[in-house]
């Protein structure tokens, strides 16, 4: 009997450390994934604030040819 736990106890030592060591990496997996969908959104977010600003500038641009056809027909 003391046989049999002497056995059980050198084989379940190397297996915790398994185990832990494959949690361990597994965290460190899902922690850098994490870090890399947080940079992509922060990207994402970058570029609609560009895009808008993109946007607004062209309909201002717009308006401001639509005013001078405005005008010019206004003269004629």
């Amino acid at each position: 009997m003391t046989g049999l736990v002497a056995v059980i106890m050198v084989f379940s030592i190397p297996l915790a450390g398994i185990i832990t060591s494959h949690f361990q990496a597994q965290t460190k997996l899902k922690h850098k994934m994490l870090q890399t969908e947080l940079e992509l959104e922060k990207l994402k977010h970058d570029n609609y604030v560009i895009e808008t600003q993109k946007m607004r500038l062209e309909l201002e641009q717009m308006k401001l040819e639509d005013a001078k056809k405005d005008d010019y027909l206004m003269l004629k």
